[in-house]
């Protein structure tokens, strides 16, 4: 995968009736990539995956990979507790027009040990012929894909090519890092951690911040993977409160709340989602506004296909 910079980790805007809002979630992909973001992801962690059924979970993907026009690659997540399930959705994501990669994550809940994982991600590998992205993220599957399982599943499936890693552990992401061939691509999967992770070699960020500012957070990385570190420190000192403040309730409540104030979504989940509380949308609105966020232009529209 000779990929390198900043993704964003989509957001799934919804309508008051909780249906999925096409046309925000199409404007939404089209105004990161002409924001200079390097790529998309469609149906990861923060895009309430879990609470979409089979076809809008399609149709979330078709949408983004519309929007992007084949201008960026786009990352589908097919992520599932039930490796059956998963490997059928990598399958099926794998079919459609501009989908460039697979992202799959842990399975959650059942804790599976190493070997388990290593099954598990060998599989959802062997079922399709594009690249497949590892997402680590422990915090929310309750399992932890260690460097030595990931060296082994390098060797078992070709198309293993790059792990986004989200435990939040940079001694772990280190090792991960130092230990996979040259070729291998280690993406952070939280934003505030970036600078370190791509300090030790890491190729770049999927980030959930971009949602709402895509041309800072890519110009970051690159400034940071031009060795650029002057101008990647300041833009890191400038949004870091930003990076932390989306996190003030569990994602993506926060920075779907702050795209709603920018007049790019409704303000819309689906349970067992809720708003953030009060205190947390007062925070977030100061903040926002300190920063200049809720001054932006208006939605980057195009023709949106039906699906």
């Amino acid at each position: 995968m000779n990929l390198q910079g900043c993704g964003t980790a989509l957001v799934t805007p919804f309508r008051a009736d909780g249906s999925i809002d096409e046309r925000a979630l199409y404007d939404l992909a089209r105004w990161q990539v002409e924001s200079g973001i390097d790529w998309l992801v469609a149906c990861g962690t923060t895009a309430e995956t879990p609470t979409l059924d089979e076809g809008e979970w399609l149709e979330v993907i078709r949408i983004v990979a519309d929007a992007a026009g084949g201008r960026v690659p786009v990352w589908a997540g097919c992520s599932h507790n039930a490796t059956k399930l998963a490997v059928a959705r990598a399958r099926a994501a794998a079919q459609i027009p501009g989908v460039t990669a697979i992202l799959t994550a842990n399975p959650w809940y059942n804790k599976p040990t190493q070997e388990g994982q290593f099954q598990h991600f060998r599989a959802v590998a062997q079922a399709v012929h594009l690249p497949v992205v590892l997402y680590n993220i422990p915090g929310r599957s309750a399992a932890n894909l260690e460097p030595a399982t990931v060296l082994r599943l390098i060797e078992a499936a070709s198309n293993i090519e790059a792990a986004k890693e989200s435990s939040g552990n940079l001694v772990q992401i280190t090792e991960l890092i130092t230990l996979v061939p040259k070729e291998f691509r280690v993406f952070s999967g939280d934003d505030g951690m970036t600078l370190g992770i791509l300090g030790v070699g890491g190729s770049g960020l999927v980030s959930v911040v971009s949602n709402i500012i895509p041309a800072e957070m890519a110009e970051m990385v690159k400034a940071a993977l031009a060795n650029e570190w002057s101008v990647a420190r300041r833009l890191n000192r400038k949004y870091f409160r930003l990076m932390q403040g989306i996190f003030k309730e569990t994602s993506p409540g926060p920075v779907k709340a702050i795209l709603a104030m920018m007049g790019r979504i409704e303000e819309q989940y689906r349970l067992p989602m809720v708003p953030v509380s009060a205190a947390t949308r007062a925070f977030l609105e100061r903040m926002a506004g300190e920063l200049g966020l809720l001054v932006r232009s208006p939605r980057v529209e195009g023709d949106l296909r039906v699906f």
